[in-house]
């Protein structure tokens, strides 16, 4: 077995749906019940992580009751944790209630050997993703400015295709001039991305581009119209060496989901 002792422990979590009050229910299932015991259980089986990562659309509707409701639920894991923007989500307002010493909206994180590099894709109001001129910059800099350390980068929006044509029209559109700058850093390692509902592990320009699942229900991998499935919800795990090695798996949840309406259409 790999040596784990010098590396850093990540869990990522992604697209979480929370909805304004605990017992709805979206496309029929409760996604409060499903994000608390994707936590319960990654903490479960490993006890103890460096690092929590949220990658977007936290709230389906967006609100204070939904992002404080979150914040109680992370707080009680006593673990740091960093919030990234998703289309659903409200920025201004996850900024305003994700704003403590262990929880918050940081950028950059700087750990150990390496950086985590949190990009913001949303355009708001549409469901797709773009960088702006200011994130493309800030992603530069932060390269630029450690060298000596390897990057995790970190967005909410796709930056591959998935091979399913709904899902791809909401991809980074600009995606070209976020891989014309990670090209020129060879010590950015990997890109880690939220919205797809389902796995992505590729190996492009000698960069790792992962995919996370949601914590609640998945989309249905090749499909050409919006399509679900009773896949079980999960989560992301990624372990960061000192010499730039990136191990990382999803884990599903032991309990089925249950209660999905399949028939639905849009989210």
């Amino acid at each position: 077995m790999p040596d784990k002792t010098n590396c850093l422990s990540i869990l990522q979590l992604s697209d979480l749906h929370i909805l304004a009050v605990p017992e709805d229910t979206m496309l029929g299932i409760n996604t409060e019940h499903y994000f608390h015991a994707c936590l319960k259980q990654a903490f479960a089986k490993k006890q103890r992580f460096d690092l929590i990562m949220l990658t977007g659309d936290l709230a389906q509707e967006p609100c204070l009751a939904s992002y404080r409701r979150i914040l109680s639920r992370l707080e009680a894991y006593q673990t740091p944790c960093i919030c990234l923007p998703g289309n659903h989500d409200d920025y201004q307002l996850m900024q305003q209630v994700f704003n403590t010493g262990h929880i918050n909206c940081q950028k950059q994180v700087l750990l150990g050997g390496w950086q985590l590099i949190s990009l913001n894709s949303q355009i708001p109001g549409k469901p797709g993703g773009r960088l702006s001129t200011e994130e493309l910059g800030f992603l530069e800099l932060s390269l630029k400015e450690h060298t000596d350390r390897h990057a995790l980068i970190a967005s909410h929006h796709h930056c591959l295709e998935t091979k399913s044509s709904w899902m791809d029209t909401m991809i980074i559109e600009n995606s070209d001039e976020l891989w014309a700058i990670v090209k020129r850093y060879p010590q950015a390692k990997a890109i880690t991305t939220g919205h797809i509902h389902q796995v992505m592990d590729i190996q492009n320009a000698n960069v790792r581009v992962l995919g996370a699942p949601s914590t609640c229900f998945q989309f249905a991998p090749g499909s050409s119209e919006f399509m679900v499935t009773d896949t079980a919800p999960g989560y992301r795990l990624i372990d960061l060496h000192e010499d730039g090695r990136i191990e990382s798996e999803v884990i599903r949840l032991d309990e089925p989901l249950t209660g999905l309406q399949d028939h639905a259409h849009g989210y």
